[in-house]
Formats: C-alpha cells, sequence, structure tokens
C-alpha cells in the first residue's frame, strides 16, 4: 500500500461499503428440539400442525455507502423506517449485517436508547464504573472523570440508587454523561435529545460540539434537524434503506425537507388551506385537535403566505368534558425544526376560557411582524 493510500486510510474513523441488512418477516428461530415441543400437544390431540409459511423478506438497509473522517460530525436523518437505528446497531456491533462491512476505527461509545448498557438493580455509581469498563476503560480513568460525569448528569443525590427507580430523564442524561465523558473516538447516537428538558437538550449539543472540536467523531441521528444543522458538518438522508443524499449537511437536510413538504401537500391537497387533518379512527381523549387550517389576512384559505403578511390559524378541537379553565398553545417552527413563533390564548394565565363537551373552534391571528425573512 502506498504511503499517500495509508495517510487517506488514517484520516478515516468510519467507513461503510454496501451495507445491506435483510429480516425475515415471521420467521421464528427456535432451535428443532424446541420446535418439536412447541408442537407435541397438537400432535397428542390427533391435529396436524399448520403448514409454515414462507418468510417474507424486508431489507432495512439497501447498499449503503460512505465514510466519515476523524473529527467529523455525521448528521444521519430520514424518516421512521428509513434504516437509521439498523446503521448504528451494525455500527455498534449489536447485529451483524447481511452483506458488506463497517469499520469502526478506535474506542466506540453508543447511545441508542435510554439506559444502553445500564443494570436497572445497580446503584448510578455502580453502573457508571460497569459502564465505563464495558466501553474498555480502566478503573482509574473512570474515577478520575466520575465527579465531572455525575455533575453534568445532575444527579448527585440520587448517585447511590438503583437506576430503576430513576425517571427516563434521569436514566438518559446519565447514559449520556457516561458516553460523552469517557473520551470515546467514536460518539454514536441515536435520538438522545428525545428525552430530557431543553436545558439538558442545550448541554448536550454542547458537549457533542465539545466532543468534535476535540478532534473526535460523532455520529448523531435526529428528528431535531435543528439540532443536526447546528452541530454536524455532514449529513446522510436514508429513505427505505436507501442513501437518497450525502455530503454536506445544508445540502442534505435540504433534500430531506423537501421530501417532507413534497408529503405534507400530497397528505393535505384535499382541502384548500388544510395544515392537519387527525385519523378519525382513533380513540379520542380528553381533547383532541380535528383539523388546522391557516387563512390569509382576507380570512380566505391559504396554501402559503408571505412573510410579511398576516395571517390566521383555525384550529378545531374536540373535548369530552368540560373544561372550567382552557387554553390553547401553538408553535411555528421552520422545516428544519428550529422555533419561529409562539403564541397563546392565555400567555399570563388570565386569558383562559371554559368549554363544554363537543367540538368547537378557535382562531388565532399572527401579525405580520412575527415571522422574518430568510
Amino acid at each position: 500500500m502506498s504511503d499517500l493510500r495509508r495517510q487517506a486510510d488514517s484520516s478515516i474513523a468510519v467507513r461503510v461499503e454496501g451495507l445491506s441488512k435483510r429480516y425475515l418477516l415471521g420467521e421464528t428461530h427456535a432451535s428443532p428440539l424446541s420446535s418439536r415441543i412447541a408442537r407435541l400437544p397438537r400432535r397428542l390431540l390427533g391435529r396436524a400442525g399448520p403448514a409454515a409459511s414462507p418468510a417474507a423478506e424486508f431489507w432495512a438497509l439497501q447498499d449503503v455507502s460512505f465514510e466519515v473522517e476523524k473529527g467529523d460530525a455525521l448528521g444521519i436523518v430520514g424518516g421512521n423506517g428509513a434504516g437509521k437505528s439498523t446503521l448504528l446497531k451494525i455500527l455498534s456491533r449489536i447485529t451483524s449485517p447481511t452483506a458488506g462491512r463497517a469499520n469502526v476505527r478506535g474506542r466506540l461509545a453508543s447511545l441508542l436508547e435510554v439506559g444502553t448498557g445500564f443494570h436497572p438493580e445497580l446503584t448510578g455509581r455502580e453502573n457508571v464504573f460497569l459502564n465505563g469498563t464495558i466501553l474498555g476503560m480502566r478503573h482509574a480513568e473512570i474515577a478520575r472523570k466520575f465527579d465531572e460525569i455525575v455533575a453534568f448528569a445532575g444527579v448527585e443525590r440520587f448517585i447511590d440508587t438503583p437506576i430503576k427507580r430513576y425517571s427516563s430523564g434521569m436514566n438518559v442524561r446519565l447514559a449520556f454523561a457516561v458516553a460523552a465523558h469517557l473520551e470515546p473516538d467514536v460518539l454514536i447516537l441515536d435520538e438522545v435529545l428525545a428525552v430530557g428538558d431543553a436545558e439538558f437538550q442545550r448541554r448536550c449539543l454542547g458537549k457533542m460540539g465539545d466532543v468534535a472540536r476535540e478532534g473526535r467523531t460523532v455520529i448523531f441521528v435526529s428528528h431535531n434537524l435543528a439540532a443536526v444543522r447546528h452541530l454536524c458538518t455532514r449529513g446522510l438522508y436514508l429513505q427505505a434503506g436507501k442513501v437518497q443524499s450525502s455530503g454536506e449537511i445544508g445540502t442534505v437536510l435540504d433534500a430531506y425537507s423537501a421530501q417532507i413538504s413534497e408529503v405534507l401537500a400530497q397528505d393535505t391537497s384535499q382541502v384548500p388551506g388544510r395544515l392537519f387533518t387527525a385519523d378519525m379512527n382513533a380513540s379520542p381523549h380528553e381533547t383532541r385537535v380535528l383539523a388546522i387550517d391557516m387563512l390569509n389576512g382576507r380570512g380566505e384559505p391559504a396554501s402559503d403566505v408571505k412573510t410579511w403578511e398576516a395571517f390566521s390559524l383555525k384550529i378545531t378541537f374536540e373535548v369530552v368534558k368540560r373544561f372550567p379553565s382552557f387554553g390553547v398553545e401553538f408553535l411555528i417552527s421552520a422545516r428544519d425544526g428550529s422555533l419561529l413563533a409562539r403564541g397563546s390564548t392565555s400567555p399570563d394565565q388570565s386569558l383562559t376560557f371554559g368549554v363544554d363537551p363537543g367540538t368547537h373552534v378557535i382562531e388565532c391571528q399572527i401579525a405580520r411582524t412575527v415571522l422574518a425573512e430568510d
């Protein structure tokens, strides 16, 4: 291998080549003995077992290839079922690919779900040392980072409590703190911002940015496109297990946002100005939004409005019991998930109103100055 090739390879932290993953739907993985035991009661009763139906194939990933250089932050986006979590499980060595290969250089830390690698019967302190050991850290190295980990997670009072008594937010804070502070070469995170309050999310983003600036590699999956754009420099857009776009993060997110807009336009094209329609077959709760419509300044249904124009949101909702004090709050976000505006019928809790059971309509007027041009 030439010196140039060696230098190029040494700069790559993650290399994925032709990666595919197939699942067989309906297939059982029982041993022949356990299968015979399961059929024994039917045979004793003189009943023939059902004929085995062929398992259907489902390809979670199909011929996925990409590289991540050391120190890069890669954001992976796509809808539910796109193959994002399957890809991360293969990179984390939790499952094996059907075809292709994935190479990760250096020490890997992954946080794929709340409490990954934690034992519920052990205390927070014991789980920090256990998880650190699993990640390949020495006891002295974990002890040196311990106070910093606990302080970041904000669980000082409960560090000697079994984590089965932790809330989901406490659990994920501690798990993230361990994964991020034990200096892995590659840090993999799957929807870590989905649990936790706004302050925790801000601290997570700051820590992930620090990890990337220290020359380590971050692979980040999230539906929060604003966070992905803020943190990541490179992007990968998956759809139905295939790569739709890869490269600079802005270009990838633009491609994904365009696809989202196209789907939304198809879903709401039946009614002019309709932004949302509820699934009428869903079980009703105490309150349910039935539809959201956008109206222009003249009160007419509108599919879009100019940033300098006033407009209204007409919200149709249903309640199943009387509420003596009721209010409506809404958020307006850009396609990338960043917050543009927030509105409420009771910003100071003094403008709430009573509603009776039934269907109601409220119209929220938005001033033209609330949205700025790009």
